[in-house]
């Protein structure tokens, strides 16, 4: 049974190794935890914290001080965008990086276009212009003009701002083109290095973008500063620099992977972190899908297979520590540039540890129940409970020692009454009075130890502690002998298969006893053992060849909490193997029961008749 039981257990364990690992990769192969993913990577952001930005990177910002200090309003006439191309020149930065689109002609001040586009051509080739709009060649459009103006003639360069969005409108990546152009990162990134991006760096898909923190992380001045040549001669130099808006204002924020439920980051400073990104050879990396695979499956069989060795509740604790592990690594991993999934193999980890608990609980149950119905057999059913939560893991009852009192009991002469009788009939027959006298015993709180033949062993006072156990006991015996017997020797009358029925022998002997569990793991038995078990069964052997039916050791007496009065002493006794003397009680022999009236009327008719 046990065996059997195990074996369950262990089909059991694997199918939940292989549901979980395999609705894991599912998942994993569908991408149907997709947001919940992206989640855990804004989540290794904020645990990385804010990085040091580089010294060679800033952002001027169209803010709300450019306004007020400006006093203009938005959009500004182009001359003022020319004016900060003039300012910063100059100084020889490595790029301008314009995140101001240009496309059309400004029909009001048309001399504007011509002093934008001349400073733009002034820069030798170190202005990017942004746009969102390309045709179906993927070029630009610069002041109408399309793109040969600004390319041949201007030596400037589009790149398309245009940055892929995940659900809920974040911006976390970086595409290498969009719409067919170059997107404006690597626009920006060639011009400042002269040298042209990789795109195999990209894989063919979107690079995710390396932010250095929440919004206002990377060095920043406003627009008005550089108009107003506040700043330092020089500021620039060797600089990559970005111009756009920054002001809510001009609705150009966004959600990113660093900003929080109520935040949002400038256009500008998202295009600034793409392109450093960029330039830094995309430092963040997604894992191979290899690895992610190999975790969700190492995740997924921890806790089943674990199990299989281990008590579930070690090998739950062995995969809660797996898992903190794999946090802390997936971190460790992000800190130095790879994101390995997260999402599905903890999937994988939870519904394996959440299924291997589920199987413990349900063959824990079924085996709780299997082991009451044992202990119901030779145990009170009101101390079954009690019994129970006494078992260890393997719902064994583990070895005490106890005080306690012993029975024995042997039918007389049942013997040779088998051998008259088919077999069918002595079954039936030693059912019936193994029936009867368990019935006794489990009634004043006994334990059924064994039943040998015709014989049985009982205890009381363990496996639960009894004050009142020799009590219980000879209670028992009483009702064993005065009740029990004399009914199941009416029902062997009724049957005419006994006319003199039987009588029994029993032995009660208290003292210390060593009880529980004992067997392998195919076949258990509860057993209490020990030199008061032996002398105990000694002494139902003694009521053989005497009047008596009945032998209660002194030890016995003098545990009884109230001994009755008719529980009258015998004599001395030798016993076998041990070398004092014991002395032995008995129950004082109860008269005759007397005749029923119609019997005793039937009697005296047949006297009468007989004489």
């Amino acid at each position: 049974m046990r065996a059997r039981h195990t074996r369950l257990r262990t089909i059991l364990f694997l199918s939940v190794a292989i549901l979980a690992t395999g609705l894991g990769l599912v998942l994993y192969a569908t991408d149907a935890l997709h947001d919940s993913e992206l989640d855990t990577v804004d989540t290794r952001f904020s645990i990385r914290g804010t990085q040091k930005p580089p010294d060679d990177l800033v952002v001027v910002k169209i803010d709300d001080v450019t306004f007020d200090e400006l006093g203009a309003r938005w959009p500004f006439r182009r001359v003022l965008h020319a004016d900060l191309i003039d300012r910063i020149v100059p100084d020889k930065p490595k790029v301008i990086a314009y995140d101001v689109q240009f496309s059309e002609r400004d029909k009001d001040h048309p001399r504007d276009d011509e002093r934008l586009a001349y400073s733009v051509g002034a820069a030798g080739g170190r202005v990017v212009v942004s746009t969102e709009e390309t045709n179906e060649r993927g070029e630009g459009n610069f002041l109408d003009t399309g793109q040969k103006f600004l390319v041949n003639d201007l030596h400037g360069r589009f790149g398309n701002a245009t940055l892929p969005t995940d659900p809920g409108e974040l911006y976390r990546r970086v595409s290498f083109k969009e719409g067919g152009m170059e997107t404006f990162a690597v626009a920006a990134v060639e011009t400042a290095t002269r040298h042209r991006v990789d795109p195999h760096e990209f894989g063919g898909d979107p690079a995710w973008i390396d932010y250095y923190g929440p919004p206002n992380t990377l060095r920043s001045v406003s627009f008005s500063d550089v108009i107003q040549r506040k700043l330092p001669r020089g500021f620039f130099r060797d600089k990559i620099v970005v111009v756009g808006p920054y002001s809510p204002s001009i609705q150009d924020t966004h959600a990113t992977s660093t900003t929080g439920s109520d935040e949002q980051m400038a256009g500008a400073e998202i295009q600034a972190s793409a392109i450093d990104t960029v330039r830094r050879g995309l430092p963040l990396k997604s894992a191979p899908g290899a690895l992610d695979v190999a975790m969700i499956v190492l995740l997924g069989l921890v806790a089943p297979a674990g199990s299989l060795v281990l008590s579930p509740l070690r090998s739950l604790a062995i995969a809660v520590a797996l898992g903190a592990a794999f946090t802390v690594g997936a971190q460790l991993a992000f800190d130095d540039g790879l994101i390995m999934s997260f999402v599905y193999p903890m999937t994988a980890l939870v519904l394996s540890a959440v299924g291997t608990l589920a199987v413990h609980l349900i063959t824990t149950a079924f085996e709780r129940e299997r082991v009451r119905d044992m202990f119901s057999r030779f145990v009170p059913e009101n101390v079954v409970e009690e019994a129970l939560q006494r078992t260890d893991d393997d719902l064994r009852l583990g070895g005490v020692e106890r005080e306690a009192t012993v029975m024995f009991t042997d039918l007389r002469g049942f013997t040779s009454f088998a051998e008259s009788m088919p077999p069918d009939r002595v079954i039936e027959v030693l059912n019936q009075y193994l029936s009867d006298m368990s019935d006794a015993i489990l009634d004043h709180g006994g334990t059924l130890v064994a039943y040998m033949g015709d014989g049985i062993m009982a205890v009381f006072g363990a496996p639960i502690e009894q004050a009142n156990h020799a009590d219980r006991a000879l209670s028992a015996a009483r009702e064993m002998l005065y009740v029990r017997l004399e009914r199941f020797n009416a029902w062997l009358r009724e049957r005419g298969l006994s006319d003199d029925g039987f009588r029994m022998g029993i032995g009660l002997n208290s003292g210390a006893v060593m009880s529980g569990n004992v067997g392998s793991a195919r076949r258990l038995e509860y057993t209490a053992i020990g030199d008061t078990t032996n002398t105990a069964s000694r002494i139902e052997g003694m009521t053989k060849g005497t009047p008596h039916q009945l032998f209660v050791a002194d030890t016995t007496h003098e545990a009884l909490t109230d001994p009755p009065p008719d529980l009258v002493f015998v004599d001395e006794f030798e016993v076998r193997g041990r070398e004092a003397r014991i002395k032995l009680w008995t129950l004082a022999e109860r008269p005759p029961a007397p005749a029923e009236p119609a019997a005793a009327g039937r009697a005296e008719a047949a006297a009468r008749d007989g004489g």
